[in-house]
């Protein structure tokens, strides 16, 4: 199983529709985590998951697990897509995000979140990083692909957004 994650507004969900187009299955982190939703947190309109019960009780899924909670999972390869705070802040407000949750997610871009998250459960010859700042989502799917046949090797090449820290995109 591989797991394709990033902050929301990577590309994560355009990607899934291309690999499944291309004849991946592809399994949203959404339908597996219902049982495990605790409660809504309205404030910052986000649904409040047991993280370990889902992680520990997981079965494996065929293909790709696609979230932004999917590198917690025990998968066998993981695909961190990132995008540059600022254009990333752009396609959340396209979205409708309150601004507070724009510039939280910005700033988990900016901090590497992800990565480290994924760094802490996964060993890095497992996981490559992808920027689809200036990508096609075609190439990004491309990249993806090869990963998964082994025909590309993992990447940690981290785009420095340090810049964008403490400051609003």
């Amino acid at each position: 199983m591989t797991a394709l994650t990033g902050t929301p507004g990577t590309g994560k969900t355009t990607i899934a529709a291309l690999l499944t187009a291309r004849g991946i299955t592809v399994v949203s982190q959404k339908e597996t985590m219902m049982p495990y939703i605790l409660e809504h947190d309205a404030e910052r309109d986000t649904d409040i998951i047991d993280e370990e019960a889902w992680v520990e009780d997981f079965v494996a899924v065929e293909g790709v697990i696609e979230g932004h909670l999917t590198h917690l999972l025990p998968a066998d390869k993981v695909v961190v897509l990132r995008s540059r705070p600022d254009i990333l802040a752009g396609r959340l407000r396209g979205r409708g995000y309150s601004e507070e949750k724009v510039q939280e997610n910005a700033e988990a871009e900016a901090l590497d979140a992800i990565l480290i998250e994924a760094l802490e459960v996964h060993p890095e010859e497992r996981i490559t990083v992808i920027d689809t700042t200036e990508q096609s989502p075609e190439e990004t799917a491309d990249e993806i692909e090869a990963f998964i046949r082994g025909d590309a090797p993992p990447s940690l090449t981290v785009p420095d957004w340090s810049e964008y820290l403490g400051r609003r995109v």
